[in-house]
């Protein structure tokens, strides 16, 4: 069920119950239907894949790509480790987001400085881009006397114009947001060291012009199971609504060695350092062979997604996820036929019935925190219910919403 509420200046606010996705349409996103049966909330391309480590004859591995629409089609930049193995990133294009051609030398950036050191290369890995008002900015893992975060703008997957690097070593996972916040542009890391990093919390940081960063905020840290050792930001931060969705990858280390998958998290729309809830399971790990297998085993590790306003979708390179079951903020889904888990309520300021599409989401919603004014007191709501559920207090529209949820699933979440 789609409302396309409104168009303004070619982006498309989308409109599924009380939340928008806001963002570009993209009709053209593969997409491939939730098996019959399948229970989770994120499923995987029956044809993975997408990209065969060996496309072009001096590759090793081809991995963590950055893909993002481009003029109908679709481009992105991969990290390509060649049988040197030496790390470094490509370019390349699909018309269909699935069948790709990519360049077999690695990216030769020009310099925006009259400095050469920074066009000075050891290394890169790990990409994202995103395009943010004129222009695809690129960021990935780039060696300077360790790792830290490379910074380069292009405007054709072409020529590629290196800036200076952002913060510095050691750190990992540079994602910038799409758009400023507060009138800066905003970028999440993860300060690491110079190994394998056995540490790491996501930290936010903010530049009036892309090459001085500062206000530094802590965003969130380590939690138990999968995501014990370290954490870090995956895609570009999706803004909805009611806040930016950001996919994060979390690590446990077994006794093998790390085991990596992703969850998300919700971050406050204006002051992004805040967390509003982030999922206690994962949403997919490691178990298909080309996951558990491989130069780094045991690894589900996102660094780009697309998203469709149009549909309320998701497309990562190799999965499929529905946007709304993946928020958790829907009144419709596309398949409500799986089990709900719990969704906490989360204390914040504001009136107590601004809070009832985040947590309405739940089965078996215990009881909220003491003190929180967005929570409903001593409500439970179950989904598998057939009896109308009753806010006292709420507009009979928004009581009406909410017993539509009898059959529609969420994922579990709790307040940070």
């Amino acid at each position: 069920m789609i409302d396309l509420a409104s168009a303004n200046n070619g982006s498309i606010r989308h409109a599924r119950g009380a939340v928008q996705i806001i963002g570009d349409a993209c009709p053209h996103m593969p997409w491939q239907d939730k098996p019959a049966g399948y229970p989770h909330v994120v499923w995987r391309y029956s044809n993975n894949p997408v990209i065969p480590r060996d496309l072009f004859p001096t590759a090793n591995s081809i991995f963590n790509s950055a893909v993002v629409p481009y003029k109908g089609k679709f481009a992105g930049v991969f990290r390509c480790d060649n049988t040197a193995r030496d790390m470094q990133i490509h370019a390349g294009f699909s018309d269909d987001g699935l069948n790709w051609e990519i360049n077999p030398e690695r990216i030769r950036f020009t310099n925006t400085t009259d400095d050469p050191e920074v066009v000075r290369w050891e290394y890169g890995y790990d990409p994202r881009v995103v395009w943010i008002e004129d222009r695809f900015y690129v960021t990935w893992c780039n060696g300077y006397h360790g790792p830290t975060i490379g910074m380069a703008w292009t405007k054709d997957f072409h020529a590629f114009h290196k800036m200076e690097n952002s913060l510095l070593p050691f750190n990992r996972n540079g994602v910038l947001f799409p758009r400023k916040i507060g009138g800066k542009y905003v970028m999440l890391s993860r300060p690491s060291d110079n190994g394998h990093t056995p540490f790491g919390d996501i930290y936010l940081s903010a530049s009036p012009d892309m090459t001085h960063w500062g206000c530094h905020r802590y965003v969130m840290g380590t939690k138990g199971g999968w995501q014990s050792t370290k954490i870090g930001t995956g895609p570009i931060p999706i803004e909805t609504s009611e806040g930016w969705l950001m996919i994060y990858h979390g690590v446990l280390t077994s006794c093998n060695g790390f085991v990596y998958s992703f969850g998300a998290a919700l971050l406050d729309i204006d002051e992004p350092w805040k967390v509003i809830a982030r999922t206690h399971p994962y949403l997919l790990n490691p178990r298909e062979n080309y996951e558990l297998v491989g130069d780094v085993p045991n690894v589900a590790f996102p660094c780009a997604a697309v998203t469709d306003v149009g549909f309320g979708d998701r497309y990562a390179p190799g999965s499929s996820v529905s946007f709304d079951r993946l928020t958790a903020f829907s009144f419709t889904s596309r398949s409500p036929s799986i089990s709900a888990n719990t969704f906490s309520p989360v204390p914040s300021a504001g009136p107590p019935m601004s809070i009832v599409c985040r947590f309405v989401f739940t089965r078996g919603c215990s009881s909220p925190a003491p003190g929180s004014r967005r929570s409903i007191s001593t409500a439970t709501f179950d989904l598998g219910c057939s009896t109308p559920v009753r806010i006292p207090g709420a507009p009979s529209s928004m009581n009406s919403k909410i017993s539509a949820l009898a059959s529609v699933p969420s994922i579990a979440c709790t307040a940070e």
